[in-house]
């Protein structure tokens, strides 16, 4: 891959774009529309993401370890949810 070469997008419309094989590592994303979007074998591992619309998300196949929703673990939320006849 070829060395960092950082953009600036500023009310910018991509919409449709693909992004495949791209480092989007340490980017800041804000008042973004990602809405509809496909993710595929991405590495969110360390992200952090804050007052967002998460509203019909599904997340699948997915690696949760560490993973918290507002401070409580997921793994945690997904066992009692299992425990109590759920899924």
């Amino acid at each position: 891959m070829a060395a960092a070469q950082p953009l600036d997008h500023r009310a910018a419309n991509l919409r449709g774009s693909r992004f495949c094989d791209v480092d989007l590592g340490d980017s800041r994303f804000d008042d973004v529309n990602l809405g509809g979007a496909q993710f595929c074998d991405v590495n969110l591992a360390g992200a952090r993401i804050r007052n967002a619309n998460l509203s019909n998300l599904a997340i699948e196949d997915a690696n949760i370890a560490g993973m918290t929703l507002d401070g409580v673990p997921v793994a945690e939320l997904i066992r009692a949810y299992r425990a109590q006849g759920g899924g």
